[in-house]
């Protein structure tokens, strides 16, 4: 599996503990036993999720850029 795939991967499963880690955030605030580290919980997935998106962002401009690059003769 090359990096693109599994940064797709990691992109995938932390998407999905964001997810739970927000739908046991709401349930914590309903029934008014919120602490701080219920509120923390998602945030570890969400600053993971930042890098791998702009990665998976970037990466289609990055390689038309590159295919450009090389289809003119500069290296």
């Amino acid at each position: 599996m090359n990096w693109n795939n599994w940064c797709r991967q990691i992109h995938r499963w932390l998407s999905i503990a964001f997810t739970l880690a927000v739908i046991i955030n709401i349930i914590a605030m309903v029934q008014e036993r919120s602490s701080v580290g219920v509120g923390f919980l998602a945030l570890l997935p969400l600053a993971l999720l930042l890098p791998t998106g702009l990665y998976l962002f970037a990466l289609p401009h990055a390689t038309r850029w590159r295919s450009a690059r090389r289809s003119s003769g500069w290296g």
